[in-house]
């Protein structure tokens, strides 16, 4: 894996934001936050409600947060597939020696970068508006959302081969799927919450036992172990799968030459 190559790909994509482009700048800054601060507002009525020990802010605004590092990881990766899909670059890349785990390492990059920059803001806004701190979890952070970037990934990479076998026609899929996968995550609830018949698909998402440990972190101040190892070896075992995947449709898409049809 050469780092110049993953380099140029992280500096291709950076330098878009040189241009001011609103979207792009809506997407980091104005839609997360607009997104906290609708489910800050929501906790806070809830919290005056007096509804026992429960810190619905705590449960609540942790859950936005997490949530919003699954999904910019998505569509992140999704994304910075698609605008070379879009821009009509995604031959030129692939004439190069650059390699798919070069790509991908690098939208990775891009990813967390993105991420990084809006969980930055979220938690500034949700402590100065509702003096919420995400820290409270202690060092359950970082096993959390190392668990929920990696699912992220995951779900981008199973779309852009998906968007690769299919074209563009597809790409809706970039910014659907997540969406599909939130309520089936039990993010703002328990498990125990869903139908009875949904329950057994929600516990084959890394992304519930995540959730399902922060609360109990919440509650109890305990890191939640086992919740932590589920959640990691699925995402382990769906990240080989995808990588699998794609690697399989990137060459039936070579074989058929139908690479450049992608993006048309």
């Amino acid at each position: 894996m050469n780092s110049g190559r993953i380099k140029a790909i992280v500096m291709r994509h950076l330098y878009l934001y040189k241009g001011r482009s609103l979207p792009r700048f809506m997407d980091i800054f104005f839609w997360p936050v607009m997104t906290l601060l609708t489910w800050g507002f929501f906790s806070v009525y809830l919290g005056k409600l007096n509804l026992g020990n429960i810190n619905i802010i705590s449960v609540l605004l942790g859950a936005v947060v997490f949530w919003e590092i699954v999904q910019m990881s998505q569509q992140a990766v999704s994304v910075y597939f698609l605008e070379d899909v879009w821009e009509k670059n995604f031959l030129n890349i692939f004439v190069t020696p650059l390699t798919l785990g070069e790509f991908f390492a690098a939208t990775a990059i891009l990813a967390i970068i993105k991420i990084i920059i809006t969980a930055a803001v979220l938690l500034t806004v949700a402590y100065f508006s509702y003096h919420y701190s995400i820290f409270t979890l202690g060092f359950a952070v970082i096993p959390y959302a190392l668990n929920l970037f990696i699912f992220g990934m995951v779900i981008a990479i199973f779309i852009n081969a998906i968007i690769l076998r299919f074209g563009t026609s597809a790409q809706v899929l970039a910014f659907g799927v997540i969406l599909i996968l939130q309520p089936l995550s039990a993010v703002f609830y328990p498990v125990t919450a869903l139908p009875s018949f949904i329950q057994p698909i929600s516990r084959i998402l890394p992304t519930t036992y995540v959730f399902e440990a922060m609360r109990a972190t919440l509650a109890g101040g305990v890191f939640d172990t086992t919740s932590f190892l589920l959640a990691l070896g699925l995402n382990i075992f769906y990240f080989i799968v995808v990588c699998f995947f794609f690697s399989t449709m990137f060459k039936i898409v070579k074989r058929k030459g139908i690479l450049l049809k992608v993006q048309n």
